[in-house]
């Protein structure tokens, strides 16, 4: 069972390794801003390494309950739940803390495939391709290829929004995922 201490790390580590990066975080600041002592960090964590593994596994089973919590919520039905994927991100765009995809950051900071944290991020991706290739299946598109489509969209959409500051790339990407499924 999880304790508050592990909670606390867990959530000021996400928080400002997401709003600053991995790299420019010490365990220093995170100790400090989350209260919990060094010995209390290192029972649960045995470095910054692990404390970042965990953060990024916790992040991708939120994220992904997010995305399909946010489809079904979409009411669409299995024709229209591709492209609702769009409708959600922009949503995510809109708020004042996106501050683009964790995992994509953590792959650029991370540039060794064979580092943990790469590997963990690159499993993210490939299960949020495994859920766009069941919303495509369901939607009557059994194309993996489509699915790898539709994760490029997503990913360039995530990219877009961070660097146009605006959840536009969304629709522009919605509307490409469309004449896709069209074509």
């Amino acid at each position: 069972m999880p304790t508050r201490a592990r909670d606390r790390l867990l959530d000021t580590a996400e928080r400002l390794f997401y709003a600053e990066g991995i790299r420019a975080v010490g365990v220093e600041r995170i100790l400090a801003e989350s209260g919990v002592g060094r010995a209390s960090l290192y029972r649960h964590f045995p470095g910054k390494d692990d404390l970042v593994l965990a953060v990024l596994r916790r992040r991708d089973a939120e994220w992904r309950q997010w995305l399909a919590d946010a489809v079904d919520a979409s009411g669409a039905g299995p024709a229209g739940r591709p492209l609702a994927v769009f409708d959600a991100l922009a949503e995510r765009f809109a708020r004042a803390d996106f501050r683009g995809c964790a995992f994509i950051n953590t792959i650029v900071e991370a540039a060794d495939p064979d580092s943990p944290a790469h590997r963990v991020a690159d499993e993210h991706k490939r299960a949020v391709t495994a859920y766009l290739e069941e919303l495509l299946v369901s939607a009557g598109h059994p194309d993996r290829e489509l699915a790898e489509q539709f994760t490029l969209l997503v990913d360039g959409a995530l990219v877009t929004a961070l660097r146009e500051r605006s959840p536009r790339a969304a629709a522009r990407a919605r509307g490409i995922a469309a004449a896709l499924l069209t074509a």
